[in-house]
């Protein structure tokens, strides 16, 4: 199961920066093997791919953080990767099926 312990090394890896733009060879290298081989095995060990990994979590942890915090829209944008907030908005209104906004407003709601 050394392979299992390397991925999960991997994966702690991007979970502790996944606030920044992650280096893939980086995390790769952490699972000893290279980036395509890596991401191949990721999608089968996870069946989903390494950057829809990284979209998921992203989202939803921006999704707790308009939940539980007092922070603006713009903020958490920059916080997980987005250059814009428009652009963080259709990505959230994509995934979640609502405005970022929103959600911050109707937090006692969650």
């Amino acid at each position: 199961m050394e392979w299992l312990d390397k991925m999960n090394s991997a994966i702690d890896y991007i979970e502790a920066h996944i606030g920044e733009k992650i280096d893939y060879k980086k995390v790769a290298r952490i699972a000893c093997c290279s980036l395509s081989g890596f991401q191949r095995l990721f999608t089968f060990a996870t069946d989903i791919t390494l950057s829809e990994y990284v979209r998921c979590r992203r989202m939803a942890l921006s999704a707790r953080e308009l939940t539980e915090s007092n922070e603006k829209v713009i903020n958490i944008a920059l916080k997980y990767g987005y250059e814009s907030p428009a652009a963080f908005s259709r990505a959230f209104q994509a995934f979640h099926g609502l405005r970022p906004h929103r959600r911050a407003k109707n937090r006692h709601l969650f």
